[in-house]
């Protein structure tokens, strides 16, 4: 399995934390957010990993080199200009030549991807995406809301809703309505669907797969997961986890 890390933001709702260090490097538990994605993924087997990068992309690559002191191998690109969550596929188009995940860099979780990928699997869809409930109005950095059906196959996703959607939203059972997470697996094929520049998934990609007819499989499981997009959310994360509240399985002797 391969997957791709997105860390090419700079993280201005960090700062100052992020004035020197991308926000990906932002330390917990002493180690930063991308290392504890990095073990999450080789704990569950997946050792080729793809990291895009744009600001201070040195200090991730001194840190990780070639991934070999972590036990995975590691292909870096650099963005001049953001390409977006799905638009930096495009830098690793025959690297990506079977299902990969796509973990955005500012989340920290213990979600067990083996049993997310047996899921994707058994459902025979094109894809998934994990999902959680959040209550809206918490100023997470990116709120999205995926909808789901009975049998947990994506049917709306809506980014950013606007006030007449969030009033829909609330009509809306929650057994059927969570956050995007931005945690995905893909069948290779979705690069396909990614045109030059500048795309999103949540916004652009997915919404075409689904005009398709493809299915996108909505996995939902009990876990630990936090966006520390911003700092109060990132506080709270490395609080919870540094007090030991939170364990994290891919940590020896956690």
């Amino acid at each position: 399995m391969k997957a791709l890390i997105l860390c090419a933001g700079e993280g201005t709702r960090l700062r100052p934390l992020t004035k020197n260090i991308p926000k990906s490097m932002i330390l917990i538990k002493d180690k930063p957010i991308l290392e504890h994605l990095i073990l999450l993924l080789k704990k569950h087997g997946v050792e080729k990993i793809a990291i895009n990068t744009s600001y201070l992309p040195e200090k991730i690559k001194k840190y990780f080199g070639d991934g070999s002191s972590f036990g995975v191998k590691i292909k870096y690109s650099y963005e001049s200009e953001l390409l977006g969550t799905a638009g930096a596929l495009n830098n690793f188009k025959e690297f990506f030549n079977e299902p990969f995940f796509v973990i955005y860099g500012d989340n920290i979780t213990n979600l067990d991807l083996t049993k997310m990928k047996q899921r994707q699997e058994e459902s025979k869809a094109f894809g998934a995406i994990y999902l959680y409930h959040e209550k809206m109005g918490n100023n997470k950095t990116t709120p999205g809301q995926v909808l789901i059906n009975e049998n947990n196959f994506v049917v709306k996703i809506i980014e950013n809703p606007n006030q007449k959607e969030k009033e829909e939203l609330l009509k809306i059972p929650d057994k059927f309505k969570f956050t995007n997470a931005g945690i995905y697996l893909f069948n290779p094929k979705i690069i396909d669907f990614i045109p030059p520049g500048k795309t999103d998934f949540a916004k652009q990609i997915l919404p075409k797969v689904l005009k398709k007819g493809l299915e996108i499989y909505g996995h939902t499981q009990e876990c630990y997961i936090r966006e520390i997009g911003q700092i109060n959310r990132y506080l709270k994360a490395k609080e919870e986890i540094e007090s030991g509240k939170i364990k994290l399985n891919y940590i020896e002797n956690e």
